[in-house]
């Protein structure tokens, strides 16, 4: 038996059938212990503490909370989560806007089955992933940094950009400081900039600090 520990994965659907579907792929894989399944998004961060998920597969939509709210919810709240969504939608429009909430895949839900393992231990590993359907002119391209970025991450760098200190833009956007430390070294390493001068450069350069940022 392998020593690494199994993967923790929380199944966010509110079709009761799917998540049963999912669930029993995954249980017979050694290295996947399924945490539970949730019928709601709220449920899910409700139970994120207890739970204590590796990977959440997210459905988009959910009839309390949409599945990209709740992403952003759930990675303000513990930034080391991997989102992978897993919907019915193969619209650039959908796909290119959970990967801006943060998501860390997109997969089809009718992907063959052991491709959702293969997504799964490719978010794990730090990559993006995304099923052969969702693949397009997604990624960036060029000097676009930027759009490798997250919403979030985007909003911080906006804030960050205008001289604010960690604690100044945690009180901004009501989250903790260690939440801001641990997004602005993301953006750091996205765009390969080692400091905050750099960012504000960066920001000026794209006209970040001009509004041009439709996004944020």
């Amino acid at each position: 038996m392998s020593d690494t520990p199994s993967i923790k994965t929380l199944i966010v659907d509110d079709h009761p059938m799917v998540a049963d579907g999912i669930q029993s792929i995954l249980e017979s894989y050694d290295d996947i212990e399924v945490v539970g399944t949730c019928n709601s998004a709220r449920s899910a961060i409700d139970q994120l503490s207890t739970l204590d998920p590796d990977v959440i597969l997210m459905d988009l939509n959910m009839p309390d909370m949409g599945g990209l709210t709740a992403t952003e919810i759930i990675l303000e709240q513990r930034p080391g989560t991997r989102i992978l969504v897993l919907s019915m939608h193969d619209s650039p429009e959908y796909i290119s806007s959970a990967l801006n909430h943060g998501a860390m895949g997109y997969v089809l839900k009718d992907v063959p089955t052991d491709e959702i393992k293969q997504a799964i231990d490719v978010v794990m590993s730090g990559e993006r992933y995304l099923c052969t359907g969702a693949r397009g002119s997604l990624e960036p391209k060029g000097d676009n940094a930027r759009e490798a970025l997250t919403g979030r991450e985007q909003t911080i760098l906006l804030q960050l950009a205008q001289g604010k200190s960690n604690k100044e833009v945690a009180i901004a956007l009501d989250i903790s400081v260690r939440t801001v430390e641990t997004h602005r070294k993301n953006i750091k390493r996205k765009l390969g900039i080692s400091s905050t001068a750099g960012l504000t450069r960066y920001a000026l350069e794209h006209g970040v600090l001009q509004g041009t940022g439709a996004r944020f």
